[in-house]
């Protein structure tokens, strides 16, 4: 079992039987609300730590994303799995680069 998947069974199980003192169990007393906004603010924390070039605080902050988006996968029921499929799925794409339309910046 990878760290991931470790990290998804240990939050499953806090989900299950929050323990007090659980960060995890108060994600999950919260509510769904609380949880999109710690993964909305650990996304604008990864994106600050690497426009501002530390690579610690940059895994640091990717490690809190993961994190959040493990408590949110649990609370919506996606497991791992099914999000490794997808992955392995997207990988087989070849030429997968999307058009885009061009836009006049000048107007």
């Amino acid at each position: 079992m990878d760290a991931m998947e470790s990290l998804y069974q240990v939050v499953l199980d806090r989900k299950v039987s929050a323990q007090e003192g659980s960060y995890t169990g108060y994600l999950f007393q919260q509510g769904l609300d609380k949880i999109l906004k710690k993964c909305a603010e650990e996304c604008g924390e990864v994106i600050i730590a690497a426009k501002n070039g530390r690579k610690e605080d940059t895994i640091g902050e990717i490690s809190d994303l993961l994190y959040h988006l493990t408590v949110l996968m649990a609370n919506e029921g996606i497991a791992w799995e099914q999000v490794k499929a997808e992955l392995q799925r997207r990988a087989q794409k070849q030429g997968n680069l999307k058009k885009f339309h061009q836009v006049d910046k000048d107007t």
